[in-house]
C-alpha cells in the first residue's frame, strides 16, 4: 500500500468523523480522496462515493432513529423526488455524457474535467454554508410543509448527487430547517436518512453500467464507518457547531485547489 493510498483510507475515517460530528460535509471529500489519493478515475469515483456515503450515513441515521430524531414524514416528502432523480441521473444521464463536453478557447473540456470542476464549485458552495453562522432561530410546534419547494429542492439535490456522488447534506439540512421547519438536530437525523437511501439508490443505477471493485469498496467503506462511529462518540465531548466553520474553511481550500489543479493540468 502506497503512502497516498494510506492517506486515502485515513481520509475515509475523516469523512465518517465529520458526518458523525456535524451531520454533513464529510461526503464532499469522498470523491477528491478517491481521485487524488487512491487513484480512482472521476466517473467511477462518483459511483464509489455514493456507496460509501450511503452506507456511512445509514449507520449514522440509525443512531438518530434510536433517539427519535428523524422525521419520517419529511424524509418521504423530500426523499421521493430526490430518489427518482438520483437513480435516473446515474442510470441514464451519466453514461450518456460524451467524453468531450465542449471546448473553451481551443481547450477541450472532457467529461472527467467537467465533473471535477462541478464538484469543486459545489465544495465551495458547501464551504460557504458551513462557514456562515446560522442565526436562524429553531421553530418549534407543528411542522408546516412548503410541498412544492420541498419537491423541487429534493429533485435538484438528487440530480446533483447523481452527477458528483456527494450526499448533499449542506443543501438538504437548510432546506429541512427552512421549508419543513424542523429543529436542527431533527434536521440532521432526517438528512442522514435521506442521504443514505438516496445515495444507495443512485449507486444501484451503476450496477449495470460499470464494473465495481467490491473488495476495495468494502475496505474503504469500513474505514468511513469506523469514522462515523468515532464522530458520534466525540459529540459527547466536542461541539459540532464549533467545528463546522473550521471544516468549512478546509473544504473551501480543497475546492479552490481542485479548480486550480484541474485547470493547470488541462492547459499543460
Amino acid at each position: 500500500m502506497g503512502l497516498t493510498t494510506l492517506f486515502g483510507f485515513l481520509a475515509a475515517v475523516l469523512i465518517g468523523v465529520t458526518l458523525g460530528l456535524i451531520g454533513g460535509g464529510g461526503s464532499i471529500l469522498t470523491v477528491p480522496a478517491l481521485v487524488y489519493l487512491v487513484g480512482v478515475a472521476p466517473v467511477p469515483a462518483t459511483s464509489y462515493s455514493l456507496f460509501v456515503v450511503g452506507l456511512t450515513a445509514f449507520v449514522g441515521a440509525v443512531a438518530y432513529m434510536r433517539q427519535g430524531l428523524v422525521s419520517y414524514r419529511t424524509a418521504v416528502v423530500f426523499g421521493i423526488p430526490s430518489f427518482v432523480a438520483v437513480f435516473l441521473t446515474r442510470r441514464f444521464i451519466v453514461p450518456a455524457l460524451p467524453e468531450q463536453l465542449f471546448t473553451v478557447a481551443g481547450s477541450a473540456v472532457t467529461r472527467d474535467l467537467g465533473i471535477m470542476l462541478l464538484f469543486a464549485v459545489l465544495m465551495i458552495a458547501a464551504s460557504i454554508s458551513m462557514i456562515r453562522r446560522n442565526t436562524r432561530e429553531e421553530i418549534t410546534g407543528d411542522v408546516e410543509y412548503n410541498y412544492p419547494m420541498i419537491f423541487v429542492e429534493g429533485f435538484v439535490v438528487g440530480v446533483l448527487t447523481g452527477l458528483v456522488g456527494a450526499g448533499g447534506g449542506f443543501l438538504i439540512i437548510p432546506a429541512l430547517v427552512v421549508l419543513a421547519r424542523l429543529p436542527m438536530k431533527r434536521a440532521v437525523g432526517t438528512s442522514l436518512l435521506i442521504i443514505a437511501v438516496k445515495s444507495l439508490i443512485g449507486f444501484t443505477g451503476d450496477l449495470v453500467t460499470m464494473p465495481i471493485d467490491w473488495g476495495f469498496l468494502a475496505l474503504f467503506s469500513g474505514f468511513a464507518i469506523v469514522g462515523i462511529l468515532l464522530g458520534s462518540w466525540l459529540t459527547r465531548f466536542v461541539s459540532g457547531t464549533r467545528l463546522k466553520p473550521l471544516f468549512g474553511w478546509f473544504t473551501l481550500a480543497m475546492g479552490v485547489y481542485i479548480i486550480g489543479r484541474e485547470i493547470v493540468f488541462t492547459t499543460l
